[in-house]
């Protein structure tokens, strides 16, 4: 036994005798005030000697009581607190010896070549043997079911087809069946993980095979709408899906992104839980058939992301002679800067707003992503002539950077028009474009120039990702109306 140690509360006795605390009993309780009496006289004394006597005999006798269960009580804390310090925490090997074959490699399947088009990971949650991964490894199948199958394969090598149970698209969830006999599963950390934290994650890394991450809880991400918890651990492409866990070897988290050098996001346990839950009962369905729940799913997610933006109350920025938008929700991040170089004939500021959140809808879509940009040019030296067509190259509508390919979205159509609002007149040019497998959502592209100056200009640019049509002219009507001119 090592030294200090106890492990029965018997040997606790032999323990303090040997080694005392080093705090004495008295430290631990003040000194009662002393109170003053009379003089007393001689046979009083000797009476009240007596008395005092017993007294002493009687408190020294509670005293020695006390003191005995006070020590045993305090040996007994001290046993456990030894006891406790000395367990060993659960260690990255032991982590992965006991739970990883509970966890699963996924694969997307082209059927045309039976080549991988993308890879994932899973685990068992259930007994009865259910699989939660993330949305978005599957996503392949879900939007193109005649192109994509699905299969796992566990640590014992087998490999079998599986299918989609449920999706969750707001918090990029999958759960998955298939004909593998779970040897168990993995459960849900039911507390509150605390920052700090030390966490495993396990995943197929790019394909190389079963790997497991350190890293350190580091709470909920403060600029999104939905929560995040940010994992300060190195995942990579492949983890995706599978679980982060707890010394207790219970998920706290299934990986979900990474921005690299060790930024990288989890999805809370409680939300694969709740998934679960629902989908417990469910029977396996064509692919085919989520895609319209995806869609379902977006719709409704927008009534809460996008209710109020853009509304009166929200705060505003001042660039110049303007008053304009600034982060209209709490999960939003916005950034400034200015370009003034003495070569340069004029002076150039920026604001720059985008939300935190996104969706994954494919892997050529987005929704959710909401980002607007200022851009305010000025001149002393340029006359207006110069100064306008410099100020013209940066009212250019189009397609904003907006990834897409001709089976997922239409092209761009855009009209311009001047459009006036209670303080001023404003160059207005529109751009948008419809997904084809997704009907009622859009990609939006608003371009606005201020008119009428002769050596100051504002360029401004709303765009918008995965939103339906009434939404979108409802925050871009709201977006020009916030364009005020400060007289």
């Amino acid at each position: 036994m090592p030294s200090g140690s106890c492990r029965k509360e018997e040997s606790c006795a032999a323990l303090v005798r040997h080694k005392p605390y080093s705090l004495p009993l008295f430290a631990m309780f003040p000194a009662r005030p002393r109170i003053l009496r009379p003089a007393l006289a001689p046979w009083q004394a000797k009476s009240a000697i007596n008395c005092a006597a017993a007294r002493s005999n009687r408190r020294k006798a509670k005293s020695g009581i006390f003191l005995s269960l006070l020590i045993n009580c305090l040996c007994a804390l001290w046993c456990q607190y030894f006891v406790y310090a000395q367990k060993p925490a659960a260690s990255a090997p032991e982590i992965f010896r006991q739970f990883s074959e509970h966890v699963v490699k996924i694969e997307v399947v082209e059927t045309g070549s039976a080549a991988r088009a993308a890879i994932g990971t899973g685990f068992f949650a259930s007994e009865a043997g259910h699989i939660v991964s993330n949305y978005h490894v599957i996503s392949k199948l879900i939007h193109s079911p005649e192109r994509y199958r699905i299969q796992v394969i566990n640590a014992a090598g087998q490999t079998v087809p599986a299918s989609v149970v449920a999706v969750d698209v707001i918090y990029d969830l999958a759960i998955l069946r298939s004909d593998l006999q779970a040897n168990g599963f993995l459960q849900f950390e039911p507390g509150v993980v605390q920052q700090g934290t030390r966490l495993y994650s396990l995943g197929h890394p790019r394909d190389l095979g079963l790997t497991i991450v350190e890293g350190t809880y580091n709470g909920l991400l403060q600029h999104t709408l939905y929560p995040k918890i940010h994992f300060t651990g190195s995942l990579n492409p492949g983890m995706s899906g599978g679980p982060t866990l707890t010394q207790g070897g219970r998920v706290a988290g299934i990986n979900v992104a990474t921005e690299g050098e060790q930024i990288s996001y989890l999805v809370p346990a409680k939300r694969a839980q709740a998934l679960l839950d629902k989908s417990r009962d469910a029977a396996s369905r064509s692919a085919g058939s989520f895609l319209a729940e995806v869609g379902r799913q977006i719709h409704a997610y927008q009534a809460d992301y996008l209710a109020g933006m853009f509304a009166q109350s929200k705060p505003s920025v001042l660039l110049g002679p303007y008053e304009l938008p600034s982060q209209p929700a709490a999960f939003f991040r916005c950034w400034a800067d200015a370009l003034r170089r003495k070569e340069l004939p004029y002076v150039a500021v920026t604001h720059d707003c985008s939300t935190d959140d996104y969706l994954f809808v494919s892997t050529q879509q987005s929704s959710g992503i909401v980002r607007f940009f200022h851009h305010l040019l000025s001149t002393d030296e340029l006359d207006p002539l110069r100064f306008y067509s410099l100020y013209s190259a940066h009212l250019q509508a189009g397609k904003a950077g907006m990834a897409g390919n001709e089976e997922e979205v239409t092209r761009f159509r855009c009209h311009t028009r001047n459009v006036k609002n209670r303080t001023g007149k404003v160059r207005a040019a529109f751009c948008a474009r419809q997904y084809v497998k997704l009907p009622g959502l859009y990609d939006a592209v608003l371009k606005a120039a201020t008119i009428g100056s002769r050596n100051a200009g504002l360029v401004t640019t709303l765009s918008l990702s995965g939103v339906d049509y009434a939404n979108i002219e409802t925050l871009s009507r709201r977006y020009l109306e916030n364009i005020r001119w400060r007289r």
